[in-house]
């Protein structure tokens, strides 16, 4: 795609008022990957599909940048940051474990006070010393000193089975020992927004830093204090530690109060969830929906205009996504991956003929 067809789609995207609708996401996808139209994916294209080490291991890049990008632009942590009164920490059950998986259970019933925004979730882990000092290392071996471990969210469909998606991926030193902490906050999202009534499902996964079978035995090695039902101590448990954002409080970043009419130009929530849009539950992969954000309210009008035309409350900053897709070649179905610009809208503002004047 040319440098020019990326500035014509990024300028789209910017003169869009409201923000970005199902319609404007799948026009920009189509521009984006230089299709008139959208793959025919069907739900049989996904049976038996393998995600090639190099396409997931450039998604989590992608991921990891994204959440730094999003960690940045949250407010200050100093006073506006802060822990679920009473109890910062969750506490969560282990439901399954073996040596290289794990599936938890957090209970969110009243967890998030009324009126409030997550802005920021972790999972805590707390790693074990190794039981046993990793397998002594053969000549024809790359060392091996960390593990990767992944953290999914679980959402359970209506037929009872599950679909999981990717939130966090991280190597984590073998021999190290202490808490470890994993960015969860999608996984949060998805579940406010797809089964508020039910418990928050995690599952972790330890593998290999890389393929191959030295890799994924060493990383063995790692062990968490919840994969032991004999412990008993506060390690033994995982825990959850919410940070929300009191809108009374603080207000919102420039967001739209919930539950209220705007009048003024303000953001407020918009959450698409791909796995229930019918065009996007098989061709997308990664994420399982994501907080877009759109534009709502009004903004004042001068008394004279000069003919600059109207005043109107639109996109002026906008953040990418980065995302796991489906593409057909002939008979054949491929996984790839890209970051799309203007995907979630970080600040909205009035503008006059496009321009923004905030």
């Amino acid at each position: 795609m040319s440098n020019f067809t990326i500035w014509a789609l990024c300028a789209l995207l910017f003169s869009t008022v409201r923000g970005f609708s199902h319609e404007d996401m799948k026009d920009a996808l189509l521009k984006k990957l230089d299709l008139k139209e959208l793959p025919k994916i069907q739900k049989r294209d996904l049976e038996n599909l393998v995600i090639p080490t190099h396409i997931k291991n450039k998604y989590l890049s992608m991921l990891m940048l994204h959440n730094k990008r999003r960690r940045r632009s949250l407010p200050s942590l100093a006073g506006i940051l802060r822990g679920i009164p009473g109890n910062a920490d969750i506490s969560g059950e282990v439901m399954y474990s073996d040596t290289t998986r794990q599936r938890l259970v957090f209970d969110m019933e009243a967890r998030i006070p009324d009126n409030s925004e997550v802005t920021m979730a972790e999972l805590k882990l707390f790693k074990k010393a190794p039981r046993k000092l990793p397998v002594p290392e053969k000549r024809k071996h790359r060392p091996a000193n960390n593990a990767r471990v992944s953290i999914y969210w679980v959402e359970v469909l209506e037929n009872g089975s599950n679909r999981t998606s990717l939130v966090d991926s991280r190597l984590v030193p073998i021999v190290e020992t202490g808490w470890k902490s994993f960015d969860v906050s999608q996984a949060v999202q998805y579940w406010s927004k797809a089964q508020r009534k039910t418990p928050l499902y995690l599952e972790v996964w330890i593998e290999g830093e890389r393929p191959g079978s030295y890799a994924a035995e060493m990383a063995k090695c790692v062990h968490f204090a919840t994969q032991d039902p004999a412990d008993k101590t506060l390690h033994g448990k995982p825990e959850l530690v919410l940070y929300t954002l009191n809108l009374e409080e603080y207000g919102s970043r420039g967001d739209c109060e919930p539950n209220k009419a705007n009048d003024v130009c303000c953001r407020e929530e918009y959450f698409i969830n791909f796995r229930e849009l019918t065009w996007t539950q098989y061709w997308i992969i990664e994420p399982a929906g994501y907080q877009a954000f759109r534009c709502a309210g009004g903004c004042k009008q001068p008394k004279r205009n000069y003919s600059y035309g109207e005043r109107t409350c639109a996109v002026v900053e906008s953040a990418p996504l980065p995302m796991m897709y489906l593409v057909k070649r002939g008979d054949y179905t491929e996984i790839e991956v890209a970051e799309f610009p203007n995907m979630i809208v970080e600040k909205c503002g009035c503008t006059m003929d496009n321009i923004s004047i905030v």
